[in-house]
């Protein structure tokens, strides 16, 4: 399992100011310094948080690990990726005046508007991810329009786990694991993920590729540091326990 960080956050504390401190660059340099697998950004529509010329910034200048565009449709966003062709772009249904992302696609709504998107970016090279519910009955839909990965959504997993009562959202995460490592479909998935919340994930779904964290890593680095936070995550998607601090 690798570790892709999403450095939004850097992006949204840095616009709070209106100036480049904290530079997104910079930090996403430091974070695969530290052994990260990827980068991960959303250039949003509204821009509170990634802006285009971030993304260009980090394209041109990460270059060892992998890049990941998170976005919905727009033509603006699509033009980006097309312009920078990132490691994987990852579609993911977008809600005007959302706060972050809080659903997966309707694969079966949604199959002959996102089919052709797919094709277009393989056309060109860039891996494609679909952000989907954790439901085995996605798996067949998006093998047929040919997605190289699915993303599963793992909010309500982290809701349940922080209750106390996530055996069945986990037990819906397995089985969809299990039917598209079957399938041949490559398997991310991302929200909420936490140090805590990770073991489970690793242990009883070990087929899942990639795991994008950016809120709860930041969070992280606010009490132990950057360095160390990128650390511990690491080690929870590498089965290990986190190191002493």
């Amino acid at each position: 399992m690798k570790l892709s960080v999403n450095v939004n956050k850097i992006a949204l504390l840095r616009n709070s100011r209106g100036h480049d401190a904290p530079n997104v660059l910079s930090f996403a340099q430091r974070i695969v310094s530290y052994g990260a697998h990827g980068i991960t950004i959303h250039p949003r529509a509204d821009r509170r948080h990634i802006t285009p010329d971030d993304a260009r910034a980090v394209t041109r200048h990460i270059t060892t690990v992998e890049t990941n565009f998170e976005g919905d449709l727009r033509e603006e966003f699509l033009d980006l990726t097309l312009e920078l062709r990132p490691t994987q772009c990852t579609l993911v249904p977008v809600t005007p005046g959302e706060l972050t992302s809080h659903r997966g696609w309707d694969v079966v709504k949604w199959r002959f508007v996102l089919q052709p998107v797919v094709k277009r970016l393989k056309e060109e090279g860039i891996r494609t991810s679909l952000f989907v519910e954790a439901d085995p009955a996605v798996v067949p839909v998006v093998a047929e329009m040919g997605a190289d990965r699915i993303e599963i959504y793992t909010g309500p997993y982290a809701e349940a786990f922080d209750r106390g009562d996530h055996r069945a959202e986990l037990d819906k995460i397995v089985a969809t694991v299990r039917a598209a490592a079957a399938a041949g479909v490559g398997i991310n998935a991302g929200h909420d993920l936490t140090v805590e919340n990770l073991a489970p994930l690793v242990s009883e779904a070990p087929q899942i590729q990639e795991v994008s964290i950016g809120h709860h890593l930041v969070v992280r680095a606010l009490e132990v540091g950057m360095k160390q936070s990128v650390l511990d995550y690491l080690a929870a998607v590498e089965g290990r326990a986190a190191q002493a601090r």
